[in-house]
């Protein structure tokens, strides 16, 4: 998607966004009898008014008053996705946003819902030109945005669109030894620096968790660290993003039993894609910080010389695990990431991972959960980011009693706990390899969608990012 200002309007295809009806007559190219339509649509309640002025079509949205500024910049962005549907359906290609109203970000959300719903993963159709949509190209009057508006749209969008094609890649395109070289080339053409660890270098560094998980594959794991280090960074620890990249799970030998369970586990990287995404974006804006990512990867297949419920692996920091379910993969590779993390001296580390299906059955799609160790002032920081971003969260508790369901008789923990809690005593496993500023984001129920909703097209979501995103761009800590 291209966005850029226009320096001066222009009579080809517009939306303007306005907050009363008494400025329909101020409208450019709106004559006194669209501009009465149009008050007759509004006072109907209807949202959005479409006018086939030929050879150009005038969109007007009404803005409707909200409790909250986070509850109006979502009505704003979900307009946004309902102009995308119109203006495709008329194959529209380029549009121009011009806002009258009171609200000063009002078209650069709206902008911003239109982008996110145009994303389109087309690469194995054969009916690409059928179906690809027309809108390419999103224009604002001056008045309307400005160029840090552009810059911050393009590099959000430019992120998100590639997180989303990472997470809908098939496996048989992308192993981990794939995700590594396409995280390799979002570091070139964004400017971060990417290494990848290699088998033999894991084993050679004893990364228990992630080769033990890896030892039912034919395929090699692997290992890629990403970082981006601003000349006047803010911050003089730097900030680690840690992402799960299971790029498939079958469950291992604790084959995943139930119906349609493995129909998506493609999506399992999901936290892999939106760090390296984030660092995508942390990178094309410059954000003046240092930042690291972990993105630990590889498949969960029951063949080969696969790990075993009752196995007990030496992890990478030294601690011994019994492996009681396969399945429960995710934690024994970000367990290395994490002690991994600590040479680092971080002022924080966050790790985004479809963890547990706890998590997702608690809350659904409407939100994040997600616990830890960093003090109120870094979680109201994240909340009050997932406000602003409309991807909220939802803190859970990790009281010592959940420590109590992952100790083992035979090691220093199991790897999974009892039958309730799962979501926590996942997230009392991985507080066990951290010694800093910590917390644990459980996207098990928001990285993929089986449905389109709004903005968010069926697949990959990317959601988390723009949080992720907003949160880094307030960082103020040192």
């Amino acid at each position: 998607m291209e966005f850029n200002i226009l320096p001066k309007p222009n009579a080809k295809h517009c939306v303007y966004i306005i907050d009363d009806i008494k400025k329909l007559p101020q409208l450019p190219g709106i004559n006194k009898q669209e501009a009465t339509f149009a008050t007759e649509a509004f006072n109907a309640d209807q949202k959005i008014v479409a006018l086939n002025q030929y050879p150009r079509f005038a969109f007007i949205w009404l803005l409707k008053n909200k409790k909250t500024d986070w509850q109006k910049s979502e009505t704003y962005r979900k307009a946004g996705a309902e102009l995308q549907a119109i203006i495709n359906k008329q194959k529209i290609s380029e549009i121009t946003i011009t806002n009258f109203s009171a609200e000063t970000n009002a078209a650069v959300l709206v902008a911003e819902g239109m982008a996110l719903a145009n994303y389109q993963f087309l690469k194995y159709r054969t009916d690409t030109k059928k179906i690809t949509h027309s809108l390419h190209r999103i224009s604002f009057t001056k008045e309307s945005a400005t160029a840090k508006d552009i810059t911050y749209l393009t590099a959000l969008i430019d992120a998100i669109y590639r997180v989303r094609t990472l997470v809908n890649e098939p496996l048989n395109y992308l192993s981990a030894v794939q995700l590594s070289k396409e995280i390799a080339a979002l570091g070139k053409e964004a400017g971060f620096k990417v290494t990848v660890l290699h088998k033999a270098q894991l084993e050679k560094e004893k990364m228990g968790g992630l080769l033990s998980v890896n030892r039912g594959s034919i395929d090699p794991p692997t290992f890629t660290v990403m970082e981006y280090a601003h000349k006047k960074s803010l911050n003089k620890k730097p900030i680690v993003l840690i992402g799960k990249g299971v790029v498939y799970d079958t469950g291992g030998l604790s084959l995943k039993p139930t119906l349609n369970s493995m129909d998506r586990m493609k999506s399992d990287m999901s936290g892999a894609a939106l760090v390296s995404g984030t660092m995508y974006a942390i990178a094309k804006l410059k954000l003046p910080l240092h930042i690291i990512a972990l993105a630990p990867a590889t498949d969960n297949r029951p063949g080969q010389n696969a790990y075993t419920p009752g196995d007990v692996i030496t992890m990478y920091s030294g601690a011994t695990v019994e492996v009681l379910n396969t399945d429960a993969e995710g934690r024994m590779i970000l367990a290395d990431a994490l002690h991994w993390a600590k040479r680092y001296k971080p002022g924080l580390v966050v790790d985004f991972a479809t963890l547990t299906g706890a998590a997702s059955a608690a809350i659904g799609e409407n939100g994040i959960v997600y616990m830890g160790t960093a003090d109120e002032q870094t979680k109201q920081a994240f909340r009050d980011s997932g406000f602003r971003q409309y991807e909220r969260l939802v803190e859970f508790p990790l009281w010592d009693e959940y420590g109590e369901q992952i100790k083992s008789d035979i090691a220093d923990l199991k790897n999974v706990g009892g039958s309730t809690g799962g979501a926590i005593t996942a997230g009392k496993f991985l507080e066990h390899f951290t010694d800093y500023p910590w917390l644990h984001f459980d996207i098990a129920g928001v990285s993929f969608a089986t449905t389109k909703r709004n903005y968010t097209p069926v697949g990959g979501t990317g959601y988390g990012l723009r949080m992720l995103l907003d949160f880094l761009m307030h960082y103020t800590k040192n």
